[in-house]
């Protein structure tokens, strides 16, 4: 498959939730310096969509994700800038995923390696059919995961990340979900059924709150314990004034279903 950048990251929209799916299966989906373009400019395209309520990241072929192209990379040997380049575009990729308005779910299938597996560390939440496996395996051929860490590292407990990352060794679904790598792991018929049943929970809750929430938890992790409840703070009295709020306390009240309109 040639590197197109409207081929390498299919696009799918309905009722307001985008399917992103990964196109490279003869590569393992494998993140090619198109590929990584081809992502970016899907996520910049979320920041301003304002009818959308959740994007699916899933993928074709027998794998989730293989992380970098490593024959890409070793084609540009001993040339360090390009690699420095490489790694930040990637890093850019990640936090636009952070930075996406709404939550990313990934619906993992297969394997999810390396930089493929800081992919799924990185969405909001991920679901995997039980067969799929993960690892940042990087150091099996002599290169440390330290981009993948960043975002496993955030996800997962310390000890649980470090043995990941200097073994290289793979986990299975329901090791992924102990460690909190992933949200749940379903029998492989069961994926879209249980993707879907997680979007579905998503989209019956206010866009507003959604939204203010997500903005809010990624910026305060960075923050001391003081400074974060005082932001908080502020952003729940800032979201107590959303019509949501007032319409979803008198649905409470009332034993009704709330009817949201997103302001």
């Amino acid at each position: 498959m040639q590197d197109h950048a409207d081929e390498l990251v299919l696009a799918e929209r309905r009722d307001d939730v985008l399917t992103l799916t990964l196109n490279r299966p003869d590569q393992f989906n494998a993140l090619s310096e198109s590929m990584l373009d081809a992502l970016q400019a899907r996520f910049d395209a979320c920041r301003d969509d304002a009818a959308l309520r959740a994007v699916v990241l899933a993928a074709r072929g027998r794998a989730f994700c293989a992380g970098h192209d490593l024959k890409q990379m070793r084609s540009h040997e001993g040339d360090q800038d390009y690699y420095q380049t490489l790694f930040r575009r990637c890093g850019r990729v990640m936090q636009s995923i952070a930075a996406c308005p709404v939550p990313v779910i990934a619906r993992v299938h297969g394997t999810a390696t390396a930089a493929g597996c800081q992919l799924v560390a990185t969405c909001d939440l991920a679901v995997a059919a039980d067969s799929a496996r993960f690892a940042v395996s990087g150091i099996n051929v002599g290169l440390f995961c330290s981009t993948p860490a960043v975002a496993l590292t955030r996800n997962v407990s310390l000890k649980n990340a470090f043995e990941m990352l200097v073994t290289g060794q793979f986990i299975g679904a329901a090791q992924a979900v102990e460690r909190g790598l992933i949200n749940h792991a379903v029998p492989d018929a069961e994926l879209d059924g249980a993707v879907a049943g997680l979007v579905g929970a998503i989209v019956s809750k206010s866009p507003v709150a959604v939204r203010t929430g997500k903005a809010m938890v990624y910026r305060q992790l960075g923050m001391p314990l003081a400074q974060a409840y005082d932001y908080a703070a502020d952003v729940m009295a800032g979201n107590m004034m959303a019509a949501d709020v007032s319409e979803g306390i008198d649905a409470f009240i009332q034993k009704r279903p709330a009817r949201f309109t997103g302001r």
